[in-house]
């Protein structure tokens, strides 16, 4: 997890550590559950709520997963809004490829499903696989600029400029730039409520 500024990434690795850490005291889970829950490895856990790495956006996906949030509940703190207007240079960058392309988090909303609204941006051969989300997950992308193959279950499906593609993200999935050309989508990722346990793949209601 990478930005522009240094505070910037200070201040989003210290809200990370301050949510995990908050959500897992208030279920009275020990760092050996939230890693049989998420995933995660103990020792990757004890670093997040050290505020001592950037976690990657897999692993923020499975801890958030765990927990029954999405990731934007883990970047800041829980607060009601009426009405929230974020500028675009505040938008967490939570991935980055080799060649420059990133993936910016724009939005993210709790009730009652946890739906997160995705800027990626993807240069010449870049690609990024994503395992299976909790089940009932969904995935709507929108190719802006240039295509992006979209690679569900093994099978690629090709997507161009002014298309948009609709599948079930609780399987493995990615997208790569096959094209000699900057590609641009946005995406919208929707995930029932609950917190998932990948040891059992069951979920159960969060707790507030």
């Amino acid at each position: 997890m990478t930005d522009t500024g240094g505070d910037r990434v200070g201040a989003v690795t210290s809200a990370v550590a301050r949510q995990v850490r908050d959500l897992r005291a208030a279920r009275g889970w020990s760092f050996e559950e939230l890693a049989g829950r998420s995933g995660v490895s103990k020792g990757m856990l004890v670093q997040i709520e050290g505020a001592r790495t950037n976690p990657s956006v897999g692993t923020l996906c499975r801890v958030a997963d765990a927990f029954g949030v999405n990731i934007a509940h883990l970047l800041e703190p829980a607060e009601e809004h009426t009405v929230k207007i974020t500028p675009a240079v505040e938008a967490p960058l939570l991935w980055q490829g080799e060649h420059g392309g990133t993936g910016h988090l724009l939005s993210g909303l709790g009730e009652p499903d946890l739906v997160e609204l995705w800027d990626w941006r993807m240069a010449p051969g870049e690609a990024h696989r994503s395992l299976d989300h909790p089940r009932g997950t969904r995935e709507v992308l929108h190719v802006l600029d240039g295509a992006v193959v979209v690679r569900v279950d093994g099978q690629d499906h090709p997507v161009r400029a002014g298309e948009t593609i609709e599948f079930h993200a609780d399987r493995e999935h990615g997208y790569r730039n096959d094209t000699d050309e900057p590609t641009r989508l946005m995406m919208v990722t929707v995930t029932p409520s609950g917190e998932w346990d990948r040891r059992t793949r069951s979920r159960r209601p969060r707790q507030e």
